[in-house]
């Protein structure tokens, strides 16, 4: 099947299923959920729907299981929706995407902290130098040209 009907598929079934779990389903136990991709079979027949759920381990497993019982519901928006002879199966998978991103996040800063606090001059040669390169800012900024520059706009 060619690549560009497989990507209209799977972009299908990710905004069904997106819309679906946000606006219709009434399950207590689904809550706090992205859906970020999905994937389709070559032949159309099965889809995994990758979500992220924001929560502790356990809420996270408590949605999941809302969402394997909910499948068939989902599945049946998306019959609606699609032209094809078959629906594809559901499943969805947790995508801890987001999660590790926080954490590379979070982990990076650290690192950024520490490194800051290891690189602070031990002499005044580079803040003299840090103050005389704003001083030189600040004269741009103000407006005030040396002798032979031109203005980027003219002064009306």
């Amino acid at each position: 099947m060619k690549v560009h009907r497989l990507a209209r598929v799977s972009e299908a079934v990710r905004e069904v299923a997106s819309e679906t779990i946000l606006f219709e389903l009434r399950d207590p136990r689904v809550k706090n959920v992205t859906v970020t991709r999905a994937e389709v079979s070559g032949d159309l027949q099965h889809a995994k729907v990758f979500v992220s759920v924001m929560g502790s381990p356990k809420e996270q497993q408590l949605c999941m299981h809302g969402l394997r019982h909910a499948s068939g519901f989902i599945q049946s928006k998306l019959a609606g929706r699609l032209q094809t002879r078959f629906t594809p199966v559901i499943q969805f998978v947790l995508d801890q995407g987001v999660k590790k991103s926080i954490e590379m996040t979070r982990l990076i800063n650290e690192e950024l902290g520490r490194t800051a606090e290891d690189t602070e001059p031990a002499d005044g040669m580079a803040e003299e130098q840090l103050e005389s390169e704003e001083s030189g800012i600040g004269n741009q900024e103000s407006g005030v040209r040396n002798q032979g520059e031109s203005p980027l706009t003219p002064d009306a």
